[in-house]
């Protein structure tokens, strides 16, 4: 998984931007993600990302406790907090025993090089989806959406039995390789506040 690496970082920089730019009077808007708001999102993104740094590291996972809507997360210099934590995730990727055998996450047991597919999905996927609730822009790199595109292909179908992405949107043969990626996870390109 060594071609992912490089991609995850970049993502993870574009990401943080993205993250430290919503503005604070957004945060109720909604987001291609119907469950949530900007703020639900955001809180998602906070409870989850030291979930996954934990599975990446194959540390003791943090409990669930009452999960994530009853988690308020997104206080303070949240924004600062999530977007080191994506950079802390993506720097802990780049150490090839990342990729190696199981982990665990949420209670499942999983291969640990699925973790980090994941998270090179979250930063794109969910980058785009604060990016379009705000009126941002999602600058990921070609390499970066390219190695996203290839990620959904392979985890796409998974995602979808497990209801962590929507059935796949059709896109015209001229649709750009970020919008493949963003309706492979089962969201529109096209989709506005």
């Amino acid at each position: 998984m060594t071609e992912l690496k490089e991609p995850i970082s970049c993502a993870a920089r574009e990401f943080g931007q993205i993250v430290r730019a919503v503005p604070a009077d957004k945060l109720q808007a909604a987001t291609p993600c119907d469950e949530y708001d900007v703020r639900g999102l955001c809180n998602h993104l906070l409870f989850w990302m030291p979930r996954l740094l934990a599975a990446v590291s194959k540390d003791t996972p943090a409990p669930l406790g009452d999960g994530e809507r009853a988690a308020e997360l997104v206080v303070g210099d949240w924004a600062d907090r999530l977007a080191a934590q994506a950079l802390e995730l993506a720097d802990a990727l780049r150490d090839p025993a990342a990729w190696q055998g199981s982990t665990s996450i949420a209670g499942g047991e999983l291969p640990a090089a699925m973790v980090g597919r994941m998270a090179l999905c979250e930063f794109v996927v969910h980058g785009w989806d604060l990016a379009a609730a705000t009126g941002l822009p999602a600058r990921y790199e070609s390499d970066v959406a390219v190695a996203a595109e290839q990620v959904m292909r392979e985890i796409g179908e998974q995602g979808r039995q497990f209801k962590a992405f929507g059935p796949e949107v059709p896109l015209g043969d001229d649709a750009s390789v970020l919008d493949r990626v963003v309706a492979l996870s089962g969201r529109d390109p096209a989709w506005r506040p």
